[in-house]
């Protein structure tokens, strides 16, 4: 590996709206990502907002997971940063969209911390 850390970014479309419109679902789902890919879940912090939308966080030892929903557009956006090589965030991505029962999801890897470029940092 030659970043400190994957982070996908994901667009999920034609979700389950009744699931991205529960908290408890979406936290239930949002942990076992984390747990399916390997992490080792630290904290979760998860709001309801008023008339719909969720958003919430799994704080793992890797980095975190993150969501935030438009229930009312079946539409939900998501992060999923690990550091390390033990856990592949691609895991926790494809839970997510069997479990969100997404139809199309669009999503990109940045490599975080890329080691040429912080080593070279270092030497100046």
């Amino acid at each position: 590996m030659n970043a400190l850390g994957r982070h996908i970014l994901a667009e999920f479309y034609g979700c389950n709206a009744n699931i991205l419109n529960d908290v408890e679902k979406v936290e239930t789902v949002m942990v076992n990502a984390a747990l399916e890919a390997g992490a080792e879940v630290r904290e979760v912090a998860f709001h309801k907002f008023s008339p719909q939308g969720v958003s919430g966080v799994v704080v793992i030892s890797e980095s975190h997971l993150a969501i935030h929903t438009w229930p009312e557009l079946r539409y939900a956006a998501i992060d999923v940063f690990t550091c390390g090589d033990r856990v592949n965030p691609w895991d926790a991505c494809h839970y997510l969209v069997e479990s969100l029962q997404a139809t199309e999801v669009d999503s990109t890897e940045v490599q975080r911390g890329k080691l040429k470029e912080l080593n070279a940092q270092k030497v100046s």
